[in-house]
């Protein structure tokens, strides 16, 4: 070599210029040559109704999509033909087909009179504590509201000996107030309004919660033991509109 060489391997580039020695790497060179940007080829003017012109990476997931179904219908075919016509399990008259689907029959004694009890009590106790969640809020709501509708005034009486004064107190209490009334006025009654619609909601949810709680309440009560009857609308005293239950009275020991 002599006294300009060149020393390469797999990855790097070792330039000899005299008594010095660079160490380059072949990767930075070749990011540092300009190359030509190839770009995808579009679909042909021709062929634009089709759509976007079809890769082979679309290709692989159509091909790996259709191969896919080939094969559960192939499999569902030599099940079909080598069905066993005296097959049967408990499922085939446990089940039935809806839309397509086969889906079991609903399960009326899943769960035992115990275990039902104990879902209802808590479904009420869960509907009981948002109902008193909600009365709380009412009663904060309505509590501000009032607060709000009796609020007093805050206009300030200014006493003038003569006119020149009243002008001059009438100047500066104009000036001292910079933020236009009317638009404080209207934010004020659009913030008023809104909260009225609150509670109103919140009400309609508390007597929806409350007509709720009572049902669940008979339910849970119907479910216990001893022995009762539905009364007729005759032997009602308070007619309703709710079914009204009778309880033989048994005794305690």
């Amino acid at each position: 070599m002599g006294a300009k060489g060149y020393s390469q391997n797999a990855a790097f580039q070792v330039l000899v210029a005299g008594d010095c020695f660079v160490l380059l790497n072949m990767s930075s060179l070749r990011n540092a040559v300009s190359r030509r940007a190839h770009k995808e080829r579009a679909q042909p003017q021709a062929r634009k109704k089709f759509g976007l012109l079809e890769k082979h990476k679309d290709y692989v997931e159509r091909a790996q999509a259709f191969h896919k179904k080939e094969d559960t219908l192939r499999k569902l075919k030599e099940k079909a033909a080598f069905r066993n016509p005296d097959e049967f399990y408990f499922k085939m008259i446990k089940s039935r087909t809806v839309d397509g689907v086969h889906k079991l029959e609903s399960e009326a004694n899943k769960y035992t009179s115990e275990e039902l009890m104990l879902m209802k009590t808590q479904d009420m106790g869960y509907i009981l504590q948002k109902l008193q969640s909600e009365k709380k809020k009412i009663e904060k709501l309505a509590a501000v509201l009032h607060s709000v509708d009796n609020q007093q005034s805050n206009r300030h009486v200014y006493y003038a000996e003569d006119r020149e004064e009243a002008k001059e107190i009438q100047f500066h209490s104009l000036k001292s107030t910079s933020v236009p009334t009317n638009d404080v006025f209207n934010d004020s009654k659009r913030k008023t309004s809104a909260s009225y619609r609150e509670l109103e909601a919140r009400r309609n949810r508390v007597s929806q919660l409350e007509k709720l709680y009572m049902d669940m309440a008979l339910q849970k009560e119907l479910q216990k033991k001893g022995r009762k009857r539905k009364l007729r609308e005759d032997e009602i005293v308070c007619p309703t509109s709710k079914p009204v239950y009778k309880w033989r009275p048994e005794r305690k020991r």
